[in-house]
Formats: C-alpha cells, structure tokens, sequence
C-alpha cells in the first residue's frame, strides 16, 4: 500500500510564501493521479489542486494563480508552492493519491475519489 508524507509545513506573514512536499513511498510517475486538499478548522475538507499522469493541472479558483502544484517523478515527491498567501490560507493542507487502474485515474475535487491520503501538515498564515 502507498504511504504518502507530507512535510513544509508553518508559519508565515500575509503576502509570503511557503512550499510543502509530499513524499509517495512508491513511483507516482504514469501511475498515480495527485491532488492538494486542506482542511480549515471546523471546516470540511476542500480540493486545492490536482496533477493527472500527464502533468496537466488544475486548480480551485481560490488558489488560481498564487498557488502552483508539480511532481519530481525522479523523487517520487508531490509539491504545492504557495505564494501571496492570505489568512484565509489557513489550514491542514493534505496530498492524496489515486491510482491508475485501466488506464484511468481520478484528478478531480471530489475526495472520496482518492484512494492514499497522508497524515497533513498545517500552514498557518498570519495577518
């Protein structure tokens, strides 16, 4: 089974920066569809990104723009490089995973259609 570890994780000034990771104890190259989630106290989850096999992208407008999501396939490692971030950024931010089964992954917001999560990693962001 997959194992999926996030790290980067802080604390950080309104309109800085920060990047987290996510290391896959397995290849992810053309193997796993990748997505950010976060979840903001008493909140529900919410989708961030997504990166499918073939290194297309999308992301939720509230991140459109600041936020960019990659993978180092030779790493094995997911990444998510936030920039002008906003208290509202706030948050356990979580990598998760889907794995290509015919030919087919699920890059999509909905998370119940991953199937690895890792353990997440808090970002805090102050005005």
């Amino acid at each position: 089974q997959v194992q999926l570890v996030e790290s980067g994780g802080g604390s950080v000034q309104a309109g800085g920066s920060l990047s987290v990771s996510c290391a896959v104890s397995e290849s992810t190259h053309s193997n796993y569809c990748m997505a950010w989630f976060r979840q903001r106290a008493g909140k529900q989850r919410e989708w961030v990104s997504s990166i499918s096999t073939d290194g297309s992208t999308t992301y939720d407008d509230s991140v459109k723009g600041r936020f960019t999501i990659s993978q180092d396939n030779a790493k094995n490692t997911l990444y998510l490089q936030m920039n002008s971030l906003k208290p509202e950024d706030t948050a356990m931010y979580f990598c998760a995973a889907d794995p290509v089964l015919r030919d087919h992954c699920y890059s999509g917001p909905w998370s119940a259609g991953y199937d690895y999560w890792g353990q997440g990693t808090q970002v805090t962001v102050s005005s």
